[in-house]
């Protein structure tokens, strides 16, 4: 076991369940956004059935991130979820709220609105409080042997807010470029029409986050600013794809748009990791010190290397099987 750095391997694993996440889930949390503004029933019945199919599965890289988290980093488990208590509670809900509605709305006749309230209110509500949690990670977080001593809304200040309605707009964003992808006619107009406003709110939340974090805390800004380092390509690569979908877009290069979506959310992505590398609990904690024991942590792998599999093959079979337009009046309910 001391020939591999175990906390290393898990932090990986992590950290990709994570993005894996952001990228699957955060396409259907932004139809969901993008809802109350749909042209018409239709529209929203196309927009759920394209990811009707998914839309569980893609959950799936939730729980195994928080699985791993909890057995491979207890103490990270230990200090976040009190300081997180109210805004994790605000995102299993709005999770909860849509994952009904999905259920219901298609059965429903007289209450379809609520359920598409539901939906809508849902999913904006998660998307807003993991855009929260993203930002109370950057801020990071007050302990004192290994305890979280902060206050319960200590996570809720300006920056967080901001965090917040940022990763509401990149999901919206990545909701729309997927409905272009997935449907035709008036309904993939309407999308496409929104791409460039949702592509300019995210570059301008990219831009005042990239200039704020640095000020957050000096280890940040000393990362960024010390030396002309690599990490610079993080930046550049993000805006190489916001150019990209725009151009893709105007172009009716549908595929490639929604794809350079998910490299934009990519490369912010490593860019928030690199910045606080190797903290896992900013700004004290790291991957190491929040590890648990290294049996606890290889007999996690073992199970791991037996699910990740399986949930790799299951994702990749409803991609496919459920491929394709999704046309008015058709769908997977």
């Amino acid at each position: 076991m001391q020939m591999f750095d175990l906390s290393l391997i898990w932090a990986v694993i992590i950290a990709v369940g994570v993005i894996m996440y952001v990228l699957m889930d955060g396409f259907d949390l932004g139809l969901g956004i993008l809802f109350p503004f749909a042209p018409d029933e239709d529209a929203r019945d196309v927009m759920m059935n394209s990811v009707a199919p998914v839309w569980d599965g893609n959950e799936t890289w939730l729980i195994l991130g928080g699985a791993g988290l909890i057995g491979a980093f207890p103490l990270v488990y230990t200090i976040l979820l009190p300081a997180l208590y109210l805004g994790v509670f605000l995102m299993l809900a709005g999770l909860i709220f849509r994952g009904v509605a999905f259920e219901f709305r298609f059965k429903s006749h007289r209450s379809k609105r609520y359920w598409s309230l539901s939906f809508a209110g849902g999913s904006f509500l998660a998307a807003f409080a993991q855009g929260c949690v993203v930002g109370a990670y950057i801020q990071g977080f007050e302990t004192a042997n290994g305890v979280y001593v902060g206050g319960a809304l200590d996570w809720l200040t300006p920056f967080t807010i901001l965090t917040g309605f940022g990763l509401v707009v990149g999901y919206a964003l990545l909701g729309a470029t997927w409905l272009v992808l997935k449907s035709e006619g008036h309904v993939r107009d309407w999308a496409r029409a929104l791409v460039p406003k949702l592509l300019l709110g995210v570059l301008a939340v990219f831009a005042i986050v990239s200039l704020w974090t640095p000020w957050i805390d000096q280890g940040v800004f000393d990362r960024w600013f010390d030396h002309l380092q690599v990490i610079w390509l993080l930046p550049g690569g993000a805006l190489l794809c916001a150019l990209g979908i725009f151009l893709c877009n105007r172009h009716g290069r549908e595929g490639a748009a929604f794809l350079l979506t998910l490299g934009l959310f990519v490369c912010t992505y490593l860019g928030l990791i690199v910045s606080r590398w190797p903290y896992v609990v900013p700004p004290k904690i790291t991957l190491w010190d929040a590890a648990s024991a290294p049996e606890s942590q290889f007999f996690l792998l073992i199970g791991m290397l037996f699910v990740l599999p399986i949930v790799l093959v299951y994702t990749a079979w409803s991609y496919w099987v459920f491929r394709g337009k999704v046309r008015v009046g058709e769908g997977y309910h």
